[in-house]
C-alpha cells in the first residue's frame, strides 16, 4: 500500500480524556461560582452554583444542542451560550452575563489543555511526520496548536466548529484535501467506532480503531488496543501489494 497521510482523532486516542474533562468541568464551574461571589461581595445571598448546580448547566447544554442541531458539535458555543443564559436567569445584566460566561470559558480552555499525551506519542508522531502528512480531526474543542505536540500537525480540523462533526465525511475530506492526497492513500486513527472507524472506512480510508471489544471487523478496519501499536500496523499495511 502506498500510504501518504495519517489523520488522528485526539481525545482518548493520543491521551486519556476522562480525567481531563472531569477536572475541567468541575474546575471552571467552581472558579466561576467563586469569582462571581467575590465580584458581588456575596455574604447571605444565594450563590450561582447553589441556584444552578453543575447538573443544570449540563442539562442546558443538552437542550441547546437539541434546539440548535447545526451547533450540536460546537461545544465551545454550546457551553458559552448555556452559561450566558443561566447567568442571565441568575439576575445578571446582559453585558455582565456575557462577560462572566466569556471569563469562565477562558478558564475552561486553560484547564482543557492540561492534557498529558501517552508517553509513546511524541516519538510516534516525530517518526511518522518524516514519512507521512499528518492531520488531526477532532469533535472536541482542544486547540491542538496550544499543545506541544501540535507542531506535528500542519493540518488541524475542529469538526464541531465547521458545524460538521464526525461522522460527517466533510472534516475527513477537508483534512485530506489540505494534505494533498486521497482516501485510498490515507489511514485514520481513532477510538470511536461511530465517529472514527466507520466514516473513515466509508470514504475508502484504512482505519485503525482503538477499540475495547472483539466485534468482527470489515476489511479495512484494524483493531488496536493502544496507539503505541500503530507502527506495527503501518508496517503491515505498507508491505501489502
Amino acid at each position: 500500500m502506498n500510504l501518504e497521510a495519517i489523520t488522528f482523532d485526539l481525545d482518548d486516542t493520543l491521551w486519556d480524556n476522562g480525567g481531563v474533562m472531569h477536572r475541567t468541568e468541575h474546575g471552571h464551574y467552581t472558579w466561576l461560582d467563586a469569582a462571581l461571589a467575590e465580584w458581588q461581595a456575596l455574604e447571605s445571598a444565594e450563590r450561582f452554583a447553589a441556584r444552578f448546580p453543575l447538573e443544570a448547566f449540563v442539562a442546558r447544554r443538552q437542550a441547546l444542542a437539541i434546539a440548535h442541531p447545526p451547533r450540536r458539535g460546537d461545544f465551545t458555543w454550546l457551553r458559552q451560550r448555556a452559561l450566558t443564559e443561566l447567568l442571565g436567569e441568575y439576575g445578571l445584566a446582559k453585558e455582565h452575563a456575557e462577560h462572566w460566561a466569556q471569563r469562565a470559558m477562558e478558564r475552561f480552555m486553560e484547564l482543557r489543555h492540561e492534557v498529558e499525551p501517552h508517553p509513546e506519542v511524541e516519538r510516534l508522531l516525530t517518526g511518522l511526520a518524516r514519512h507521512y502528512g499528518l492531520a488531526s480531526i477532532t469533535n472536541g474543542n482542544v486547540e491542538v496548536t496550544r499543545l506541544a505536540l501540535g507542531r506535528h500537525f500542519p493540518v488541524a480540523i475542529a469538526a464541531g466548529e465547521l458545524l460538521a462533526p464526525k461522522p460527517d465525511p466533510r472534516p475527513f475530506l477537508l483534512a485530506l484535501s489540505h494534505l494533498g492526497t486521497h482516501p485510498e492513500r490515507a489511514l485514520h486513527v481513532g477510538d470511536s467506532w461511530e465517529e472514527d472507524a466507520l466514516p473513515a472506512h466509508r470514504l475508502g480510508m484504512q482505519a485503525a480503531w482503538i477499540g475495547p471489544d472483539d466485534r468482527s471487523l470489515p476489511a479495512g478496519i484494524h483493531r488496536l488496543s493502544h496507539v503505541r501499536e500503530l507502527p506495527e500496523l503501518i508496517d503491515w499495511l505498507e508491505a501489502r501489494d
